[in-house]
């Protein structure tokens, strides 16, 4: 049994955010295999079963994100799992949007919920995948709790198809001829001619923040830090 947990908050109010995006990789890999949404147990929104030949639990931590660790210290007592049938996905704003990047451990790297399964756990011995979801231009926090731009959600669907292949190579080959195959992935450009300018309705915000929507010119107020 490989176990795939990604990370995420639970709440209508970050399911679009750039920190979700371990959430919706789970996602779909779920519904790839036809799973739906799973059930929770041992502080987690979990689905399992088979899927090309693979034993699947897919798992999603419903303890807020700073909390992560308590979640995967339970879903691996359950399985008796070992570390190396483990892999986190989780966003990474060091990386390029849309970037995918593996690794067999290493530290948080200032990401909350790999920092709290590091402590759960007492080790950094476990795979995981980041996913790219840009450099924040000031507060990280504000920047990983926020919606992602219009050119990044032009082309998120294929991130997310790309990031669940990831998955399925990790679980076929391992880490190491995972990382071979998508590390150096890169998406396609955006089409500029598809994009809104600033001022359009649902458009990217203007240079003083502000942004139109079909109710009228909205800036968006400062996320709380909860991740």
């Amino acid at each position: 049994m490989k176990i795939v947990v990604g990370l995420g908050n639970p709440g209508d109010r970050y399911a679009q955010t750039r920190h979700n995006i371990g959430w919706r990789v789970i996602d779909r890999l779920a519904e790839r295999a036809g799973w739906g949404s799973g059930r929770e147990r041992d502080a987690s929104r979990i689905a399992w079963g088979r899927y090309h030949g693979l034993d699947l639990t897919l798992a999603k931590p419903l303890t807020y994100m700073n909390d992560s660790g308590i979640a995967v210290r339970k879903i691996l007592a359950r399985e008796h799992a070992q570390l190396t049938e483990m892999l986190i996905v989780a966003d990474d704003f060091a990386l390029p949007f849309g970037r995918l990047r593996f690794r067999e451990g290493g530290g948080a790297g200032g990401h909350n919920g790999l920092r709290s399964i590091i402590a759960e756990l007492g080790t950094e011995k476990f795979s995981r995948l980041r996913v790219g979801i840009g450099e924040p231009g000031e507060g990280a926090t504000d920047h990983v709790l926020s919606t992602f731009a219009p050119d990044e959600k032009q082309r998120l669907d294929e991130l997310l198809n790309a990031a669940a292949d990831a998955v399925e190579a990790w679980a076929r080959d391992g880490t190491s001829k995972a990382a071979n195959r998508f590390n150096m992935f890169e998406l396609r450009p955006a089409d500029a001619a598809r994009l809104a300018p600033p001022g359009a309705v649902d458009g990217p915000p203007g240079a003083d923040g502000i942004r139109r929507t079909k109710t009228g010119w909205r800036k968006p107020r400062p996320a709380e830090p909860e991740a």
